[in-house]
């Protein structure tokens, strides 16, 4: 997994630089801690010179220029199936109907085609 650092906070875009050859693919997700928190963010653009443009999905407030960024080398998922049924999650498929975690085995990424209406 490859790591990088933070080089810009503006609000919920953050910027983050890579090692040349090491740049994480769109939608991927990075993660860092935030003064103690994980916070998960989504690539959404490389802009050039190995650095990534990402979207926080959580609260910036403390993020430093200089934080160490892990990409996960995975996208963003949820859990689905019969299991979250009735369930209320996140957009990280983080329960937050205080029912305690969802026992889901499969997990979908947050961008895929949408099922068809039949």
């Amino acid at each position: 997994m490859a790591t990088g650092k933070i080089v810009q906070v503006i609000g919920t875009v953050v910027d983050v630089e890579f090692p040349p050859d090491e740049l994480p693919k769109l939608f991927d997700a990075l993660t860092c801690d935030n003064n103690g928190e994980n916070l998960v963010l989504e690539v959404q653009q490389h802009i050039g010179n190995n650095w990534t443009r990402c979207l926080a999905l959580g609260a910036t407030d403390g993020l430093a220029r200089g934080s160490e960024v892990v990409d996960t080398g995975d996208k963003v998922s949820v859990p689905v199936g019969k299991e979250t049924l009735g369930r209320v999650v996140n957009v990280l498929g983080e329960p937050v109907d205080g029912f305690g975690p969802v026992s889901a085995k499969v997990r979908w990424s947050i961008h895929r085609d949408a099922p068809p209406l039949e």
